[in-house]
């Protein structure tokens, strides 16, 4: 079984821009995904708000029964989020990387219009070689 089922990036204003599936036993259809990426923007603006301790980012990590959800929010408001299986560690470090792959493969591409919808080949290469190496660590360990 795979340590990490999904993918999502949402943009500063809550929609879905990428979303990729790494088989998860329950596959989402699209409305279902949107609806994900919706109510994780809601809960993330929320959660700063009421949040007690000033200068709160929000939710960073979600642990359920069945799965973890891993927040990492850029500066400029996008959200990268995992659902994985409840325990994985290094899910931060990932994260990360992928906003790095993000801002060398989507923003620096002269083709791509800020908040829409990610199309790009390089970005997708390199995602799945980032997920891939990271499930063999995983496997390593």
């Amino acid at each position: 079984m795979a340590a990490i089922y999904s993918l999502y990036i949402i943009n500063k204003s809550g929609g879905l821009i990428f979303y990729k599936d790494y088989g998860s036993a329950g596959r989402m259809d699209t409305n279902d995904t949107l609806r994900v990426a919706s109510l994780w923007h809601s809960m993330h603006a929320i959660s700063q708000q009421l949040s007690p301790v000033l200068g709160c980012a929000g939710i960073e990590l979600l642990e359920a029964d069945n799965f973890d959800l891993h927040c990492f929010q850029s500066l400029t408001g996008t959200k990268f989020f995992v659902v994985c299986e409840p325990g994985t560690l290094h899910m931060e470090n990932l994260l990360k990387y992928i906003y790095e792959l993000y801002t060398d493969y989507v923003l620096k591409n002269p083709f791509y219009e800020m908040e829409m919808p990610i199309r790009c080949e390089l970005f997708d290469i390199n995602l799945s070689q980032a997920v891939q190496k990271d499930r063999v660590a995983l496997l390593g360990r």
